[in-house]
């Protein structure tokens, strides 16, 4: 099994999404919660090492998108949006979780 690596920093103040993708292993797990999920909207600097990191599967927090006014469509293609649900999902179906400060 894999690592779940949750990232609540905007990739436009610190270098945590970077690090993360640099530092996972193939198959982890990236979810972007709190301000994190400003590295998955479409047309930013964040989408193309998102992109580029195929071996990585990106998960955004729903109600952290809604909080702060980003819809659905301006998410970056192949990133899901899970709820509080999928949250737990994701921990239990990893070997351990890792919060990227």
């Amino acid at each position: 099994m894999a690592d779940l690596y949750t990232v609540n920093k905007s990739p436009f103040e610190k270098n945590s999404l970077e690090s993360v993708i640099k530092f996972s292993t193939p198959g982890s797990a990236v979810l972007l919660i709190e301000d994190g999920v400003y590295g998955a909207t479409k047309g930013t600097t964040a989408e193309s090492m998102i992109t580029a990191a195929s071996d990585i599967k990106f998960y955004v927090l729903a109600s952290d998108l809604k909080a702060r006014g980003i819809s659905g469509d301006r998410i970056i293609d192949g990133i899901e949006s899970i709820d509080y649900a999928g949250f737990v999902d994701l921990a239990v179906a990893n070997d351990k979780v890792q919060a990227w400060l």
